[in-house]
Parts: C-alpha cells; structure tokens; sequence
C-alpha cells in the first residue's frame, strides 16, 4: 500500500520559535515523532511518504499517489486538520486521524475535525490489525487502544522519511507516563501514571542511528516526566554515559521533567554527564495555595527558588511553565510571578493562562460547576480562557499581557539571563557549533543589535557576559536568538 503521513501546520505560539529559527536557517523546531514512530509500526513492504505541513507543502499530487493519508494531531492542530481533511475529500481520498485531537465518541459534529476513521490512545497493539484491515479496504470507524503497551514493543522511528537538515532539534522518547495527577494536566488520562520505559539497550539503538546519519545536535528527550521513576532513570543515564564514552557524539540533550529532581544530586550528576543541558520544568506558580489547588504536592516539599538555583548550579538550564487564573490566585499574582520569574533567573519561561483540557481532571470540575466556556484551543499563551475565571475575566486577560511584555521586554530579559549565567556551572560535552551557528551570531547581532528595538540593552547585555561569564558567550547569544522570538509572540497577545 502507498501510505501518506501529514502533519499538520502548528500555529505561530511560544515553542514554534520560527523567528529564531531563521537565524539558523532551520525550518522547524521538531520532527514529527509520533508519524514517524506510527510508520515504523507499518509493514515494511508498504511504501510510505512523510509531509510536515511545518516545512512543507501538501500538493495533490502526494494526496492523489496515496492509498491512505494518516494524519497526527493535538488540540492545537484542529482547524489544520480540518483543511488536510477538506482537500483529501475532494480529491477522493479518506483520513485517518490519531494522537490526542481525536476521541472514540464525538459529542459535535466539529468533533474529529472530520476524518474518516481515529485511532484513540497508543498504536502499539492495534497496528497489526490496523494495517490488516488497510489492506484489506474494510477500515473500521474507530480503533481504541485497549491498555496502555509494552514500550518494548515500540518500534524505532523511520528518520529514513526525514530530511534532518530543516530541523533545529531531533526528538526522540525513553518512555511515557508520569506518577504526578495535577489537575490541569492530561497526561495521566493520555499516558497513565505508571511511567513506561523502553529498554535501555532500544533506547541507545535509536541514538547511534541519529549519530550514524550524521546528526551533531541538540535531542529532545519528550518523555512526560524524565525522573518520573527515578531507578529506570539511573539505568538509561547510566547506559547513555557508556554510549557516548564509546562513541564521542557531537549531541546534547533536553528533557521535560518534576522539580523534585533537585533533591537527588546523584540524579543530576548523572545527567550532566550524560550531555543533557536543558529541562523543563512545570514551576508553575509561586503561590501554595495555588499549587495546593491543582495538586501540585511535589511543588511543595521545599523552596522552588532554591531548587532551580540547585539544578542550575549542577550544571542544567532550566526552562519553565508558569500558570495564572487559578482559583486560588489573589490580585497580586502577576507581580509575584514577575518577581519570581527574575530573581530564579528562569530565561525561557513560558507563562500560559490556565486552560481546561479536555481529558484533565480540571475540565470535568468546571463542567460539574458550570463554568466551562467552550473548549480548549491547545495553545495556553494566546491570552483566552474557556472556562470561567474566580479573578475578573478582564483583569485576568490584561494582566496576564502586560506579565508576558515585561518578561520580555529587553532591558528584563537581559536581566535573567544575568542571573542564570552567574549560578550556572558550565560542565558537560560541549554543543556543535557549524557554520550555520556562526551565521547566526552574526545574524543576530545585525536583526538584534542594530534593527530591532531594544539594541542597546543587547550590546550591555552582550558586553557584560563577555567581562563576567566569558566561557558562556555562546549560551548568552543563543538565549538572546530566542527571546527574540518570545518577545514577538509577547508583544502579539
């Protein structure tokens, strides 16, 4: 069968760092993971394309060589997967859907955004019926997983379907789950809450691949919660040092995970040797109560300054999420956020309005209250609600624009990276830098330094790390290549 693989535009938002990307000359920040997981699930005698709508062009005549168009998307991607769906049907060509947009049991009819067949939680066990019934022209409505799988039953990505060279990151997963239940959140409905490793050995195989078709750069390691069990993180950690002892490879790592990874130094020693140099981390707000609310408990077991000034110090950047609009938030909570935001030195903190997923358990709270307002558009930096706030709507919305504008805003942003540069340790493999990283130096220092607004706090900011932190000039530059991008988006809410 000829299988074509679409994933959707994703809207301009604070992680698409299309601004920061040009510098690069990278047209995406990620691959699309998931698709290129799903088609190594597919029979290998199938010939199968790939089109990011991130870097490419959907053309009819990909829909038109097609048996089958599978597409994978989230919340975000609803309107540009209900246009993939427009032309694929006028053409004459059926949609299958997969990935958390889609659900079992449509409630509207805007639901699905109108494929023709979803496939509702992890593929790993359906995928032989699945294709079975492809082939056989009898697909079935819905496909539901019925547990969530053996990760060792995950197959490796097909990087064969990808030109490596458009993206600035690859990404790449260890396992999924988290053992954390915050309200907001709908990983646990999506994943579970018992995190699922893959073995370490197919771990390390899916590494060496990317280091054998000449990858040199960053790897996201997109796994829910990276320490979530803390003993199988010791043994991929520990298989990652051996693997990079025997083979010297030129990437870097970042991850997502929980801030009680400060309380375990082993863990980030660890880690640091293992190359990874940046995680994020769901900070969220500096107000307990808050965190108390949305059951945020392992925000609680101590100082959260503290714990960044640790992780940091261990030799990690840490990039955080930050949430207003809970209940529990007091009128102040925009300057308390500011506040905390600066004196921690988080530089990339992606501050978002709370939003109602619809799997979390948040969403099923404000529905028996009556207070949910439409659904979740997917993308929490866009300055709208779909629920109904405690704090004034109003009040709420302007706040939380003139904090994004401040955080950005040059003379501030400057300013944080200061404070992390100064309790930030070096350590680690050293990042690749090419000629495209070169060009961006000096691309940036002309779109920064002399066009934009802002260019004389840029050069301060640029003269004072080369006198205080002169070993981090290239982290500094990367820093300010981004906030380029995020100050974009801020001054767009």
């Amino acid at each position: 069968m000829r299988i074509l693989l679409v994933e959707p535009r994703t809207p301009d938002t604070f992680w698409t760092l299309r601004r920061a990307l040009r510098f690069v000359r990278r047209r995406a920040a990620n691959p699309p993971l998931g698709l290129l997981t799903v088609a190594g699930m597919l029979p290998r005698q199938w010939s199968c394309r790939l089109v990011d709508l991130n870097c490419d062009t959907l053309r009819d005549e990909d829909i038109l060589w097609a048996d089958r168009v599978l597409v994978s998307a989230m919340q975000i991607h609803r309107d540009a997967v209900a246009e993939v769906v427009r032309r694929c049907h006028a053409l004459g060509r059926t949609v299958m859907g997969g990935g958390p947009l889609f659900v079992a049991e449509p409630a509207g009819p805007d639901d699905n955004a109108g494929v023709d067949h979803v496939v509702v939680g992890e593929a790993e066990e359906l995928a032989a019926a699945l294709a079975a019934d492809l082939e056989a022209g009898r697909p079935a409505p819905c496909y539901v997983a019925p547990r969530f799988p053996d990760l060792a039953l995950t197959p490796a990505p097909r990087w064969d379907l990808l030109d490596l060279s458009r993206y600035a990151t690859m990404s790449v997963q260890s396992c999924r789950g988290c053992p954390f239940d915050c309200e907001f959140c709908d990983v646990v409905a999506l994943n579970g809450r018992r995190p699922r490793h893959k073995p370490p050995e197919r771990f390390i195989a899916e590494l060496e691949r990317l280091r054998t078709l000449g990858w040199r750069g960053p790897v996201f390691v997109v796994d829910d919660n990276f320490v979530g069990d803390r003993r199988r993180c010791r043994e991929l950690l520990e298989a990652m040092i051996a693997w990079r002892r025997r083979t010297r490879p030129r990437i870097t790592f970042l991850t997502e995970a929980s801030v009680d990874m400060a309380a375990q130094p082993d863990l980030l020693e660890l880690m640091v040797a293992a190359g990874f140099k940046k995680v994020f981390l769901g900070l969220e707000t500096p107000s307990t109560a808050s965190l108390r609310e949305c059951h945020k408990l392992q925000n609680l077991r101590g100082d959260l300054t503290g714990a960044v000034r640790t992780i940091q110090a261990a030799g990690l950047e840490v990039m955080g999420g930050f949430i207003v609009g809970f209940d529990s938030d007091e009128p102040d909570i925009f300057e308390r956020q500011f506040e905390f935001i600066q004196r921690s030195g988080v530089v990339t903190a992606m501050v978002g309005l709370l939003q109602a997923m619809p799997r979390s358990r948040l969403h099923a709270r404000l529905a028996a209250e009556g207070r949910l307002r439409g659904e979740a558009g997917g993308d929490n930096t866009r300055a709208t609600l779909n629920f109904e706030p405690r704090l004034d709507r109003d009040f709420l919305l302007e706040n939380y624009r003139a904090l994004m504008r401040r955080l950005y805003e040059p003379g501030n942003y400057y300013q944080r990276i200061g404070t992390f540069l100064a309790g930030h340790r070096l350590r680690g493999p050293r990042p690749h830098v090419g000629w495209r990283d070169i060009g961006a130096i000096f691309g940036s220092m002309w779109v920064i330094g002399v066009v934009s607004r802002g260019r004389r706090a840029y050069w301060r900011f640029l003269a004072r790390t080369l006198v205080r932190h002169p070993r981090q000039i290239g982290v500094a530059v990367t820093l300010a290549i981004m906030g380029h991008h995020y100050r974009a988006v801020a001054a767009g809410l």
